[in-house]
């Protein structure tokens, strides 16, 4: 009986690795077909996740962290230099912050729930060495929705992306902070993902040439995997501009702005406008 279960667990080991396995040659394949201009912009929707897959070891769900290989991929076929790396899934990024968090040629942004899995994500980790500002963390609390989302994108991601210039934006976009997810504490809905997802396109499309790759995390809510890949899907094959939301207000001591003022006040000498609307 013992010897079964280890055999068992074994073959399950080995197709969960090679699944892994195809998720990155997946996502790796999407990126070399934009950045060749076969395709403007696409989505991969892989499992298992990987974002919080560290080199050394897999982590909560990820065996490889599919958004950073693919990063270096990129990087080291000489097809594009800086990258600019959003990661919306509900829970920080750890593997691929630490993947990068010393290198000024990929900028880092995480909107996570904070407190949460895996407890990293603070404002002030925001990178070190000569990687030093490219690390931007937006930590928020639970309850947060699309108004929060929405502005934390115009106000913090627009403006450092537009310093930045990338040439090529890549998205882990877990669907975790749906509201319907039971694995966090957020509220975003359908309409949120749409929103982000149109702010996403519109800087593609002005900074790298449409450039612009999203890539599946987590998100364990049915309704939340729906809404938010069609979301997705509907901002990259319109072949219109998506329309944008309108500018956030910053209400004195509200909760967007008790989220925006500490990242602002950590990046502020490296990205002047943050903040700004």
């Amino acid at each position: 009986m013992e010897a079964s279960r280890s055999l068992g667990e074994l073959i399950g080991a080995c197709v969960q690795r090679e699944v892994a396995r195809l998720a990155v040659g997946g996502t790796v394949d999407l990126v070399r077909a934009i950045a060749a201009g076969d395709v403007d912009s696409g989505l991969a929707a892989v499992r298992p996740p990987g974002h919080h897959a560290e080199s050394d070891r897999a982590m909560g769900f990820c065996l490889f962290n599919n958004v950073a290989i693919a990063a270096r991929v990129l990087q080291a076929e000489d097809r594009v230099e800086r990258i600019l790396i959003l990661d919306w899934d509900v829970h920080h990024g750890n593997g691929t912050q630490h993947s990068f968090e010393d290198d000024p040629t990929v900028l880092y942004v995480s909107t996570h729930e904070f407190p949460q899995y895996p407890g990293t994500g603070a404002a002030r980790e925001a990178g070190h060495g000569r990687g030093a500002g490219f690390t931007l963390n937006v930590p928020m609390p639970a309850g947060c929705g699309d108004a929060e989302y929405i502005g934390v994108f115009q106000r913090l991601l627009v403006p450092a992306a537009r310093s930045f210039r990338p040439e090529f934006v890549l998205v882990s976009c877990g669907f975790d902070p749906h509201r319907d997810d039971p694995l966090a504490g957020m509220q975003v809905t359908g309409e949120g993902f749409a929103a982000m997802s149109a702010i996403v396109r519109q800087l593609a499309d002005e900074l790298c040439g449409g450039r612009l790759a999203f890539v599946l995390e987590g998100g364990y809510a049915l309704r939340g995997l729906r809404e938010g890949t069609a979301a997705v899907l509907d901002a990259i094959l319109d072949s219109e501009a998506p329309s944008l939301p309108e500018s956030s207000e910053l209400t004195p001591g509200g909760r967007l702005q008790r989220i925006v003022d500490p990242v602002v006040a950590v990046h502020r000498a490296n990205f002047p406008d943050l903040g700004s609307s």
